[in-house]
């Protein structure tokens, strides 16, 4: 038998990801936030909604908190909190 790596099928996945994974200092657009209601209509009121684009600039030495800069501020959030932006 033999088997392809049907990696085609899985590009557009590979593009959208959590914000927990995007690289440092790099821009990135919000695709969706998918998390508690009430937390994510928080981070929306902070600026974090569809099609905004925001990156992150500073990591804890763990990875937890992220700054992250969207709308010219700069926001300290929770890798659990960040975890709820999938960006594009």
């Amino acid at each position: 038998m033999q088997f392809e790596n049907e990696n085609r099928f899985h590009i557009e996945s590979d593009r959208k990801r959590r914000l927990t994974q995007a690289p440092l200092d790099a821009w990135v657009r919000i695709e969706r936030l998918d998390g508690p209601m009430d937390d994510c209509r928080r981070l929306a009121d902070l600026g974090f909604t569809p099609g905004e684009e925001i990156s992150v600039i500073h990591t804890a030495p763990f990875g937890d908190p992220l700054v992250v800069r969207v709308r010219g501020a700069q926001l300290a959030l929770r890798k659990r909190e960040a975890s709820w932006i999938w960006i594009e």
